[in-house]
């Protein structure tokens, strides 16, 4: 057995490999389906009921988007280390271990009485995806076959995401309009159950391997981003020459520098550095983080502009997301189909040049902008580019690596995707407060909104160079 200095030594009993070719294959797909479905729709629902939470909870504007990053910065910073307990611990038994962590930390968010609790509770909810989500992909990966089977299941896994954070803002704006906005997080407890009953059942024990966990790689990524967020979320209260905003963004630098160097020295890291030595699978990575901190923002403040100055209940906000969910829906759906005739490449970087110009559209927001005029069309380029994007650049992200490093490269995908969310989010909410002056009412509003797109806007931009820079041309496949 190997020991490192950074991590925690533990050497389970092995048990027999898993069949090669379950016998329940539409239970096991139903399973993983679900319970990834479940970890999005949670994270948009949030978004629609936002302006509920922030009037019931008493939260600042800069604080309310620790809703949001509370939940993605544990979800992120402890994903790898769950990928790697997997392999250590076994893929089933952590399924159903970060399955009651996430439905009891929902049954806490829904009776939060308090913005403490309730970014407590988001964030214990973040361990709990942290451990299930890199096991519901590898569970995908064992129970199919390699080939037309496996392609297929996979394309409906990375469909799942866009649609499912669609259906969340539309089900998350009636919830909170019609019942509560906390009813989103208590029918986790149903589902969640479900999916435990289930998983015992159907879901067979993949192979269990020795090895160490690099917790201090873990502990200093968290601690790290969770430093650098703050202080940019906090200078949008504070300003950026505020003692604390500089000290928590140098900190933050500093820890992650810290995260690097044990990366490097560890024997079994949760982000092996070699990853990044191959251009393209680098800038799948980048270009990831750049998309989602783009597209989270573009959620979190429509939402804001929709219910803050077109005066839209949380259920219309819902409605008008609409245009974006279908096209989304659609678009996921033919993506494997287009990309087998034109390539990955192409299909990538026209679906992020459609994203692209949806956001330039929404950089011209005002107080006096109406939904059919200046939103509609917007939300439906935009859509086409979540939809068209995720999944070419998800190949991307794994392309070319061996197979001990698969597992590892699935974790960077996800810590990217949610990684890139975070600082996303935190970097719009500072500069959406940038120029404001006296203005005041719905015109500060749609001011920080149009600042906030502005910053979007340019992240798409640096995303579409990075990707038409480092992303490999190949041969179109066969249908």
């Amino acid at each position: 057995m190997t020991t490192t200095s950074t991590g925690t030594q533990c050497a389970p009993t092995s048990l027999p490999a898993m069949p090669t070719r379950p016998v329940h294959q539409g239970a096991i797909l139903a399973i993983i389906m679900i319970s990834y479905m479940m970890i999005v729709l949670d994270t948009s629902v949030v978004i629609a009921g936002l302006p509920k939470i922030h009037a019931e909870l008493g939260f600042t504007d800069a604080g309310l988007s620790w809703v949001s990053n509370a939940y993605t910065l544990v979800f992120g910073g402890f994903l790898l280390l769950g990928a790697r307990a997997g392999d250590i611990l076994g893929r089933r038994r952590l399924f159903i271990v970060g399955l009651v962590i996430f439905v009891l930390s929902s049954l806490a968010i829904g009776m939060a009485g308090s913005p403490a609790m309730l970014v407590c509770a988001r964030a214990i909810q973040g361990l709990g995806s942290a451990i299930l989500a890199p096991s519901t992909l590898a569970l995908l990966q064992t129970n199919f076959q390699a080939g037309p089977e496996r392609t297929r299941a996979v394309a409906y896994y990375a469909s799942a995401a866009g649609i499912s954070a669609s259906v969340g803002l539309v089900l998350g704006g009636f919830l909170a309009d019609w019942l509560s906005w906390r009813v989103g997080f208590f029918i986790n407890l149903p589902i969640g159950i479900g999916l435990i009953v289930a998983a015992r059942r159907y879901l067979v024990e993949t192979e269990l391997h020795a090895g160490v966990f690099d917790l201090a790689g873990a502990i200093t990524s968290t601690l790290g981003m969770s430093a650098l967020v703050f202080g940019i979320v906090h200078s949008a209260e504070t300003g950026w020459t505020d003692r604390s905003t500089v000290l928590a963004v140098l900190s933050g630098i500093a820890l992650l520098a810290v995260f690097v160097l044990i990366e490097w020295r560890a024997s079994a890291p949760i982000m092996p550095l070699r990853l990044f030595a191959n251009r393209e699978r680098s800038g799948a990575y980048l270009v990831r983080m750049l998309f989602l901190g783009a597209n989270v923002g573009f959620f979190f403040f429509s939402t804001q502009f929709m219910q803050g100055v077109l005066d839209y209940t949380p259920a219309q906000t819902g409605l008008a997301f609409l245009p974006a969910m279908v096209v989304n829906f659609m678009a996921a759906l033919a993506a494997p189909r287009v990309i087998a005739r034109f390539g990955g490449r192409s299909v990538m970087l026209a679906s992020m040049l459609l994203g692209l110009l949806g956001m330039a559209c929404l950089t011209q927001v005002s107080a006096g902008t109406s939904y059919l005029s200046g939103l509609a069309l917007p939300m439906l380029l935009i859509g086409l580019g979540q939809g068209g994007t995720l999944g070419p650049l998800t190949a991307a992200g794994i392309a070319h690596v061996a197979p001990k490093d698969a597992g590892a490269a699935s974790g960077l995908v996800n810590a990217a995707h949610q990684l890139g969310g975070t600082l996303g989010l935190g970097v719009q909410v500072a500069v959406s407060v940038l120029g404001a002056g006296a203005l005041t009412g719905k015109d500060l509003l749609a001011h920080r909104v149009g600042n906030a797109m502005q910053c979007a806007a340019a992240m798409l931009v640096i995303a579409l160079v990075i990707a038409t820079a480092t992303a490999a041309r190949r041969q179109r496949a066969s249908p």
